[in-house]
Parts: structure tokens; C-alpha cells; sequence
């Protein structure tokens, strides 16, 4: 079937029940005129007053209706016309001409609507989206809400390739040839026979053919046919993180010499194996994962789901070091599949963050058992042909993971997924706290040798839940008998035990169970330097997913450092963001990330932080997922003669600190010392530079400069031009600058933005964790120096003017170049 977007001219109307919206009526309610994807979420106003509180960042849920009007050709009576819905946030009904068609309740799954039997042929027809987001506390982060992806029509004849009808593998493989086998979904939905020829090829990155088969096939009236075929490919080119090459799969059916339906697929030749030997293997050779999780958002234009956007996350996270990105916890789009693909990025998707015990009182958990089959479905033929694909996760947390029904339900997920798709591997976000919430008291004493009495729920509960997270009794408690009794079971389906927070385990499983792999699936960030140091020593443990790659909306808190006695976690009013990532809301990467590049080997210059000089000597509330409150900046204006703690991230063995040409001594760091080196220095302005030396020899330097006070906005786009069509974004990133060019980003000023032209403004906002700032606002103020534009190109071809102004300074402008598609 052909495919096309079908993401124009659509209406959002917000109402508590579903308006009547046919053609010559006006509707009851009014609409906003909107191009897709459209997150209804992120555009409404923050509010106290939601059951969500702090879990989505303040953003109430409500039900929407999207609607288009659309005009049906006569010749669409002879076709086959289906819809699909790559993502609508959630409990989905759409009818068409009024009539219900069909729906989804999950969120985060794409589906289908046929669109023949409602369709008045040669008129004027609508179709109606409800998006029921209003039963609030439905999720522990920010959904968003509606049709937040693409929409796609299907158009195809009588006899056509199924959507996602190609599925594509390559079995075998060497240095010669490899075959490729190509299966293809068709369906005949005429009354009489047909007769054709099925015409599949195989091109390389340049378009050139390179393979191919050709087929007559006879397809019977009212049947489906799977057409399978085995295709010679030589000298193949392999995809790998390191060398992502893709072939193109193109299949065309045939009557009569007139082309009546094609499909086309991207693909790439790869091998994986796996064992506890010698790890996870592509191609022959050993990878270590090295993994963030990542949450479906977008930052600053909330879950709205662009390929660009995607494409920026992903990049952006492969150049800070990642090779591996966790979904968490649901179906990662289309879009950042097929950037991973072409990027060289691994991905680990997965299922659904609950299964039939809820996390919250509306979530999910009441309709999984109803639909998990199909959910399991949808994402595996989605990720089938996409060579970035390597783990499926079966569920995260999973608070039943302790129970033989959890066991069994285990079981059946891994069952349905092999009968699927037996390429790739399974494994499952094994917590041990949750695995044991009906012993919790018995588990959280069960490394205690002194067997104190159970403590009373409340904070000193809490406390010592966090414990077991962390330090010597959270490594007691990973390796206890327990945990290995009650997880053993739910954790044998698995061909990768996935483990969250439970570094103690990761190394003694070898010991505890030798045939089993293991991957820290989810884990402390600041344990970066312990973790990877296990995973680099045992061939068994194949990887590290920190939590988490990128800062993301909702789950508020988590990672903000609080002065001022509130603690993260907790319903604290403005808070927006996690702030728990690597890389913040707005793709900056914080001091942390370069802590992780350099555990990881690869960067070998030294890296500059100083914790935040108006804080030395407070101590903050902190939870486990955060490292320190620091920044890479030697500008700290009123306070110099006071104390500030630099930190210098080095591989070195050795490290100088120099302040405006003195040298303040030399400190060990490098692996022994993780990777850390820390100074207690008195501020004063000026030149602060990290030396670092092995064996006397200097391997590399980084400087800090004290900036002036700002005089200028920098700003600066990633793209010079984009592609009309309304689909294509640029990230403008603003900056504040003295007038040497050095950001400063102790000042804040209000920045306003201006769009003119063919373009609009999708979002601007800064990583600022606690706002009630919206990120539909042409004004907002710096955090850390720093603010994110995000600009969306128009329908047409043109230019777009982006200006900004601040207070004492002069207005930046950016033009970008709309071009035809």
C-alpha cells in the first residue's frame, strides 16, 4: 500500500464529552487548527490543583478530540484505505462519519483503522480521534496527551502488501554473501483470483541494485499469503554501532506489467550472539553496552514525536559516548528507530512499564492482561527489520517479579516474543525491592546480622529503603539467598538477567548462577566509575544502562538539589523535570556526562566542574540518582575570596590545577581514584586550567576563563536550512556572552523570541527544573546562561527570521531557508 503522511489539517477540540463535528455544522466546543503531531499536554497551563502533581511536572490530563475533514475519492471504492496512528496518549476511539471504528487503549502502541465501510465515496467525510487522558494519575512521568506522532494513510489496490507487510532477515553471513529472507504480507480483498508477478530488490546506501528475485504467484480471492523468499546478497556490507550500513528492501507487485502496489523497507546485515562466556557479540566482536534510558519526551515541545528530533537526541547522545539507548518504559517510535538505525545507535525496547499490579490508581495495569498480546504484536513487528534493535524488555519493575503468577505471566510474554521474532534477545528491569513488596520488612533486614526490629512505616521506612539502594547494605542485600529464591524463577525465561539498581549482584552472579548474562539495565548515575569497572572485568556482564541519558518531564524531582530542607520525589510545587539526565532538557551536556565519557575510555582530556560557590559548605536533600551541584564555570561574580571545590574528571593518572598561572599542586586521579581529583581553592577571577600527566608526560589540558558581564546574545542554529512540509524542526541554542565571546552563565536575563516567515515556533525554554514558565512563552529566562528555540518549518518554501532581544543588548537574527521537498 502506498503510504503518506496524513498529518495536515487537523482540529483539536478540548471537551469533556464527544461534539457532534459534521460537515456545514459548527461544532458545540472551539477548536485550535493544528498540524500533527500535536502533544495537547505540553500546551496547557501548569496547575497545583492536578492528581498528577509532580509525577507528569504539573500538567493535568484531559480528554481531546482531534477532528479532519476529508474528501474520499470515488476511485477509492475499487481500493483498500487504512489509517495508522503511530502514537495517541490514550484510551483511543475513532470514528469516522460518526460511526465507531475502532481504537487503542494503550498509549504509546501504533495501530490501524480500516477505513472501508464508514467512507461515503466522492463526498466530504470526518474522522474523529478521542483522546481520553483525563482519568488523572495514569502515569509516573510525562505522557503527554493525544495524537503526539505521526498519522499515515494507507492506500493500496484490491491486492496489496499489507502495512508493515515486509519483514526482513539475514540468517547467515560472512565475508562473502549473505542471505537474505523476505517475507511478504499480502491480502486479496477483490472477489476473484489474481495473477501476478512479485518483483523484490535489494539496493545499497547509493541506490545501486545489488540483489534481487522475481516470482508468479496467484492470490485467491478473500486470502492472505505470506511470500517468502531466500536472496543472495555477496559481498555485504555490514551495520554495526561503528559502521551503520543499511541496504534498502524494495518489493513491487505486478499485473500485467502495470505496477499495482510496492513497499519499501530499510535493512541492515548483522549477527548477534550471546553468552556468558564471552557477552554479547555483533558481527564476531565483543560489545559493552554502554546505555542510557530514555524517556519518550522531547523537552522544550513535550512528547510531540519528530523525526529530526529524534535524529538530534540520538546524535547528540552517540557523541557524549552512548552506543546504547534503553526505552523506557514503552515502544520506542518509528522516528528514533530509524535514526538509530542510521546513526549506529543500539536499542533495547521495551514493552510496558506494569503488567497487572498498578503503579498508580489509573494506569495501565487494568487493561494488560486484555491487551498485552497485541502490544506485544505491534512492537515487535515494528522493530522487526531495524538492525538497531537487540533486546526486547518484557517489563520494567514488575512488582509482581517476586509471585509465581509474575513468573508464569513471564513466561508467556518471552513465549510470544520468540514465536515472533527469534533473532533477538529478552530480558526484563528486575528490581529486588519491588520483587519482595509482600516481605519488604523481611527483605530490607535480611542482610542485617543483628536482625533489628522492623522499623514503623514513614520516613524512617523510606530511609531505609533507600539504603538498600545503595552502599554496603544494598550489595548485601543483591546478593542474599533471598533475592536469588524469589527472582530466580521470573528470571529464567530470560536469555539477559536485566538489573535494576543491584550493582552488588553484577559481578557475583557468575558465582551465583554461571550460564546467566547480566545487564545493569538501570542504574546510579554517580556509580559510573564502580559499574563500569565490573563490566569491563567479566565477560558475563555486558553493559551498563544509566539512569538516565537524557533529562525528561514528569517523575519531577528526582534529581533536583534541594537547600532549603524539601526533599526530591515529593509533590514540590513548580517542579517540572526529572533533572536526572546526562544530558539536560535542552541537549546540553552536563558535568556528569564527561565523568561517563571518560570512565568509558574515550575522552582523554580532563574535564573542569566546580560545585556551585553560592552553595559550599550547605548540605543538600539528594537522592540516589544524582552525582553533585556543579558546573563547568570559573565565573562566580560576589564571591570572590570565598572557598569553591573544583573537581577535575581525568583518566590521568596524575592532575595539576593552575590558577591564573600558579600552580595549586597535584592530586592523583585516574582510575584508582574514579576518576576524580577534587581542590579546595579560593575564588578568584580569571584563568583556571587542568593539566593532566602519566607517568610525568602530559596527556592533555582544559581551561575554564572567568566571563565579564554578558554584553550579547550568542545564538546559534543546527540547521542553515530545512525542508518545507511543516515537518522539519531547527534547535537554536541561546547563550549569554561578554564581549570576548565567553558565556557567562551565572547572569540571568529574559530573552523574547520572535518567528516570521515560513516557519513557527514549536517550543523555547530553558533546562530550568523548577518553572511555571510555559514552553509556548516568546519569553523566558536564562538558566545556566542558557536557553533552547525550537523553530518548525512551514508548508512552503521561503525563509524563516528568528529574532531575539534581551534588556542592554543588541537583537540577534537567524534566517533559515525553507526548500522544497
Amino acid at each position: 500500500m502506498i503510504q503518506t503522511k496524513w498529518n495536515d489539517g487537523w482540529t483539536v477540540y478540548k471537551s469533556p464529552s464527544i461534539p457532534s463535528i459534521l460537515p456545514g455544522i459548527d461544532p458545540p466546543v472551539k477548536g485550535v487548527r493544528v498540524r500533527l503531531p500535536y502533544d495537547a499536554m505540553i500546551h496547557e497551563t501548569k496547575t497545583q490543583n492536578t492528581k498528577n502533581a509532580h509525577q507528569t511536572g504539573y500538567y493535568p490530563g484531559f480528554q481531546y478530540i482531534y477532528s479532519k475533514t476529508f474528501f474520499a475519492p470515488i476511485e477509492w471504492k475499487e481500493k483498500k484505505v487504512v489509517v495508522e496512528f503511530e502514537g495517541v496518549y490514550m484510551n483511543t476511539r475513532v470514528f469516522v462519519n460518526g460511526d465507531d471504528a475502532g481504537g487503542c487503549i494503550n498509549g504509546y502502541t501504533n495501530f490501524y483503522i480500516d477505513l472501508g465501510g464508514f467512507l461515503r465515496y466522492g463526498e466530504e467525510n470526518v474522522i474523529q480521534v478521542v483522546a481520553n487522558n483525563s482519568a488523572e494519575r495514569n502515569s509516573r512521568w510525562y505522557s503527554g496527551s493525544g495524537i503526539y506522532r505521526d498519522v499515515n494513510l494507507h492506500v493500496g489496490d484490491t491486492l496489496s502488501i499489507l502495512p508493515e507487510g515486509l519483514r526482513i532477515s539475514t540468517p547467515e553471513m560472512d565475508a562473502d554473501c549473505a542471505t537474505v529472507i523476505v517475507e511478504t504480507a499480502l491480502e486479496n480483498c477483490a472477489r476473484l483470483p489474481r495473477r501476478i508477478m512479485l518483483e523484490t530488490s535489494i539496493f545499497n546506501e547509493k541506490g545501486e541494485r545489488v540483489a534481487g528475485d522475481w516470482m508468479p504467484l496467484t492470490v485467491y480471492a478473500g486470502q492472505k499469503e505470506k511470500i517468502y523468499q531466500r536472496i543472495l546478497l555477496a559481498q555485504p556490507k555490514l551495520w554495526s554501532p561503528e559502521l551503520p550500513n543499511l541496504y534498502t528492501c524494495g518489493v513491487r507487485l505486478l499485473e500485467n506489467d502495470f505496477v499495482i502496489d510496492k513497499s519499501t523497507s530499510t535493512f541492515g546485515v548483522r549477527k548477534l550472539s550471546l553468552d556468558a562466556m564471552r557477552g554479547l557479540r555483533i558481527n564476531g566482536k565483543t560489545v559493552k553496552l554502554r546505555g542510557g534510558c530514555m524517556h519518550h519526551d522531547n523537552g522544550v515541545i513535550g512528547a510531540a514525536t519528530f523525526e529530526r528530533a529524534e535524529e538530534r537526541r540520538c546524535q547528540i547522545m552517540k557523541e557524549a559516548g552512548f552506543n546504547c539507548i534503553r526505552s523506557a518504559h514503552n515502544p520506542m517510535s518509528k522516528a528514533m528507530l530509524r535514526a538509530c538505525d542510521k546513526l549506529g545507535m543500539l536499542v533495547i525496547d521495551e514493552l510496558s512499564d506494569m503488567w497487572t499490579r498498578g503503579k498508580n490508581a489509573n494506569d495501565y495495569s487494568s487493561s494488560f492482561t486484555d491487551h498485552w498480546e497485541n502490544d506485544v504484536e505491534r512492537m515487535v513487528v515494528k522493530d522487526f527489520n531495524h538492525p538497531c534493535v537487540i533486546f526486547y524488555v518484557t517489563g520494567n519493575e514488575i512488582p509482581e517479579s517476586g509471585t509465581a503468577r509474575g513468573a508464569r505471566m513471564q513466561r508467556a510474554i518471552a513465549e510470544k516474543i520468540r514465536s515472533l521474532d527469534n533473532t533477538r534477545y529478552i530480558t526484563c528491569a528486575i528490581n529486588g525491592i519491588l520483587a519482595n513488596t509482600e516481605h519488604l520488612i523481611e527483605f530490607i533486614h535480611s542482610g542485617n546480622d543483628e536482625k533489628e526490629e522492623p522499623k514503623p512505616a514513614g520516613s524512617d521506612m523510606e530511609n531505609d529503603i533507600l539504603a538498600c539502594m545503595t552502599g554496603p547494605e544494598a550489595d548485601a542485600m543483591a546478593v542474599s539467598e533471598h533475592l536469588s529464591n524469589v527472582i530466580r524463577e521470573f528470571a529464567a525465561p530470560l536469555d539477559v538477567a536485566g538489573y535494576n539498581y543491584l550493582t552488588g549482584r553484577h559481578e557475583q552472579e557468575k558465582s551465583i548462577n554461571p550460564n546467566r548474562v547480566v545487564l545493569g539495565i538501570e542504574t546510579f548515575p554517580s556509580q559510573i566509575a564502580r559499574l563500569w569497572d565490573i563490566v569491563e572485568r567479566n565477560a558475563h556482564v555486558i553493559g551498563d544502562m544509566a539512569w538516565s541519558g537524557w533529562d525528561y518531564l514528569g517523575e519531577a524531582g528526582m534529581g533536583i538539589f534541594y537547600y532549603d530542607g524539601r526533599k526530591g520525589f515529593y509533590p514540590n510545587w513548580p517542579c517540572t523535570a526529572a533533572n536526572a539526565g546526562d544530558i539536560d532538557l535542552t541537549g546540553y551536556r552536563r558535568p556528569l556526562s564527561y565523568l561517563r565519557e571518560t570512565v568509558y575510555g574515550i575522552r582523554k582530556e580532563p574535564y573542569l566542574v566546580i560545585e556551585r560557590v553560592d552553595h559550599f559548605g550547605q548540605k543538600p536533600s539528594k537522592t540516589p540518582w544524582m552525582w553533585r551541584d556543579a558546573i563547568a564555570s570559573w565565573t562566580w561574580d560576589g564571591w570572590e575570596g570565598k572557598p569553591a571545590r573544583v573537581i577535575v574528571i581525568s583518566a590521568a593518572q596524575e592532575v595539576e590545577l593552575i590558577l591564573n598561572g600558579t600552580s595549586l599542586g597535584r592530586k592523583p586521579a585516574g582510575r584508582e581514584h574514579a576518576f576524580e581529583a577534587e581542590f579546595e581553592v579560593t575564588y578568584k577571577p580569571g584563568e583556571l586550567t587542568a593539566i593532566g600527566y602519566d607517568d610525568g608526560a602530559e596527556t592533555g589540558t582544559f581551561t575554564l576563563e572567568t566571563a565579564g558581564t554578558p554584553a550579547r546574545l550568542n545564538v546559534k542554529s543546527d540547521r542553515k536550512s530545512l525542508l518545507a512540509g511543516g515537518e522539519d524542526l531547527a534547535f537554536i541554542a541561546v547563550t549569554l556572552a561578554d564581549n570576548e565571546g565567553r558565556e557567562n552563565v551565572q547572569e540571568k536575563r529574559t530573552v523574547s523570541i520572535e518567528v516570521s516567515g515560513e516557519g513557527t515556533l514549536q517550543g523555547f525554554g530553558s533546562a530550568n527544573p523548577e518553572t511555571t514558565a510555559s514552553y509556548d512563552s516568546t519569553a523566558w529566562e536564562t538558566y545556566d546562561g542558557r536557553l533552547l528555540a525550537v523553530i518548525r518549518s512551514g508548508m512552503r518554501a521561503g525563509e524563516i527570521k528568528v529574532r531575539f532581544s534581551a534588556d542592554e543588548m543588541q537583537d540577534e537574527i537567524i534566517t533559515i531557508q525553507v526548500k522544497e521537498v
